[in-house]
């Protein structure tokens, strides 16, 4: 239900795009504020926004009845029916706050004749970042230490970690994101290993096949995108040609790993530690209060058990800088579609999957 407090009306009625309405999909505060910013600054006047916290599903496809766009986020699946009843309450464009676009049916949209544009960018640093915070958590047992430190128990006892200068580090993905990330590492003074079909010559890396990567480095971070061929690269298989006692990050896509073949490794000690920012059934957790009720997910639940295991709620791109930079490019293309002069970030069916995937976090969100 759009309620009053969720509802931002244009302040200046443009000529451009009168009477056209925006509704915006699973948005929080930050959302909020921040679109609200950015839709000030628009060359052509505001934009009349309406913000819901509700989820796009098929039940609450009716509630953009009328809207010309709907914007969604990273965890709003949108499958052919909810695209078809979409299109038969007036929308026209369907804009993507996130950089992957696995959760849209495109086939349905582009065979329908809706507009799919999204937020290709945002800011790979965050994410980056953020993997690299997940890996020193894990390596020097911050959360451990923290939690022994607010109980009184300031023993050292089983928190040792190892220096990551020196120490041989696979990345599987060298887009924009990987790369901010080897460059991190660099500064670190780790040995890099890499994986990526089209290597980047200026990275301080050494591109070697995935066999070699995964027996010769102590840590391995996901930065590929999700497709049919990676899905679940992170299998048992691969897990164990790992050394005993590596440390793996995901910040790219939940579905990289087949998280029960990881926590058979965890649970034998193959595996030293895990980090995630991303869960392959996250839609049903995540950006969600749960801490009143039982997890329904036995497979995330067991995850929670292992003191080696750090999860983040898929938080990786949220910095001031990223939220900023996906309300202005959403709104700039939604802007540009309403003034009939096409639409920026469009994603076409026939694109490569992969070039476009390559950078999307929806961590990612961006999602996201």
């Amino acid at each position: 239900m759009v309620t009053p407090s969720s509802r931002m009306f244009a302040t200046v009625t443009s000529r451009y795009y009168i009477g056209m309405k925006t509704i915006m999909f699973s948005t929080r505060p930050h959302d909020q504020e921040s679109f609200i910013t950015a839709n000030h600054s628009l060359s052509g006047g505001p934009l009349e926004i309406d913000f819901i916290v509700t989820r796009l599903g098929p039940k609450t496809t009716c509630l953009a009845k009328g809207y010309d766009v709907v914007s969604v986020f990273v965890n709003d699946e949108v499958d052919a029916g909810m695209i078809q009843d979409l299109w038969d309450g007036g929308t026209r464009l369907l804009a993507l706050r996130s950089a992957g676009f696995n959760h849209v049916d495109l086939e349905a949209a582009n065979d329908i004749g809706m507009v799919v544009c999204r937020v290709p960018e945002y800011s790979p640093h965050a994410i980056a970042e953020h993997a690299i915070g997940l890996l020193l958590t894990l390596n020097r047992k911050l959360h451990l230490a923290n939690a022994r430190v607010h109980h009184g128990d300031f023993r050292i006892d089983g928190l040792m970690g190892f220096d990551l200068y020196g120490t041989t580090i696979g990345v599987i993905g060298t887009g924009k994101i990987g790369a901010c990330f080897c460059r991190i590492l660099q500064g670190f003074g780790a040995n890099i290993l890499a994986v990526d079909p089209e290597p980047n010559p200026e990275l301080p890396v050494e591109y070697v096949s995935i066999e070699r990567l995964l027996s010769e480095s102590r840590v391995i971070s996901l930065h590929c995108p999700l497709l049919e061929e990676t899905r679940y690269l992170m299998d048992s298989e691969a897990l164990d040609k790992m050394q005993p006692g590596a440390v793996i990050i995901n910040t790219g896509r939940g579905a990289l790993l087949d998280t029960t073949a990881v926590i058979a490794a965890l649970k034998s000690g193959h595996i030293g530690a895990l980090g995630i920012d991303v869960y392959e059934e996250e839609s049903n957790l995540f950006f969600q209060d749960f801490s009143e009720q039982i997890l329904q997910d036995d497979v995330f639940a067991r995850l929670m058990t292992f003191p080696n295991v750090f999860i983040t709620g898929h938080q990786g791109f949220f910095t001031e800088q990223a939220v900023s930079n996906i309300a202005t490019t959403s709104l700039q293309s939604i802007e540009a579609f309403l003034m009939d002069r096409g639409c920026p970030h469009r994603v076409e069916t026939n694109m490569p999957n992969q070039k476009q995937e390559a950078d999307a976090s929806e961590n990612e969100h961006l999602s996201v």
